[in-house]
């Protein structure tokens, strides 16, 4: 798929990795709807940085933590844009919890916005696309999804079940729309954190560096541009998964 010229929305691409991905997508041609949740403020600035690629941005705000909220996201892209044809869901949270203490409101809010909502707003996605424009969805998910986290139950959960909607979605989308994803390792230090400690973690791993958010952009776009890789996920993880 040739970028330039595509419209694209990417939830929860006002900063960190959405940010990333938004600004990779504009400067290989693209025009960005952003998505936000409450990050009004540098959902505007990232805007301002994709016009001075040279290329239109929109902003939208939805609470992702409810799936009904797909149809008119799409909907506000469409009008803002025109037709989209790439779809990233970034947008996710990182909550605490354990199987044990996991409650069942924390529970449905994380799966709604980390796997209910990613699904809903591909199916959105592509009943909007017009025939024959074809169109390339990228998933965000996590490569500690093959060797749960202890502390981050509800989420590694919803992270699995993403995996597992990529490649069926794939299937079931095929040949018009192509459905991939990254899977992250130690890219940026969770929010509350310090650069030290995404060191700490990023010693332990053959790269012995954190990412950044780079080489998660590059890799989106990549499997947007690739148009013979479908139900793939690229690890982006410095080689965490073989050690």
């Amino acid at each position: 798929m040739d970028i330039a010229g595509r419209n694209a929305l990417v939830t929860g691409g006002a900063h960190r990795v959405g940010k990333a991905i938004t600004l990779a997508l504009a400067r290989a041609g693209a025009d960005v709807f952003i998505h936000y949740g409450r990050s009004a403020t540098e959902a505007e600035a990232t805007a301002e940085e994709v016009r001075a690629l040279g290329r239109s941005a929109a902003l939208g705000s939805a609470n992702l933590t409810d799936p009904t909220v797909a149809g008119d996201l799409i909907d506000a892209a469409t009008v803002a844009l025109g037709p989209i044809s790439i779809l990233i869901n970034s947008a996710s949270g990182f909550p605490t919890d354990t199987l044990q203490d996991a409650d069942l409101n924390s529970w449905r809010s994380t799966q709604d916005l980390s796997l209910t909502t990613p699904v809903f707003l591909t199916q959105a996605f592509a009943d909007a696309l017009p025939q024959g424009l074809g169109g390339a969805v990228v998933n965000v998910t996590d490569v500690k999804t093959a060797t749960p986290y202890r502390t981050h139950f509800s989420y590694i959960v919803a992270k699995g079940g993403l995996d597992e909607f990529t490649k069926a979605a794939a299937v079931a989308l095929a040949p018009e729309i192509r459905v991939n994803a990254v899977a992250l390792g130690v890219i940026l230090p969770p929010p509350g954190e310090d650069d030290a400690y995404a060191q700490r973690l990023a010693d332990q791993i053959p790269m012995r560096r954190p990412g950044g958010t780079d080489p998660v952009a590059a890799a989106a776009v990549a499997l947007v541009q690739n148009d013979f890789v479908t139900g793939e996920t690229i690890r982006v993880d410095g080689g965490q998964h073989l050690v």
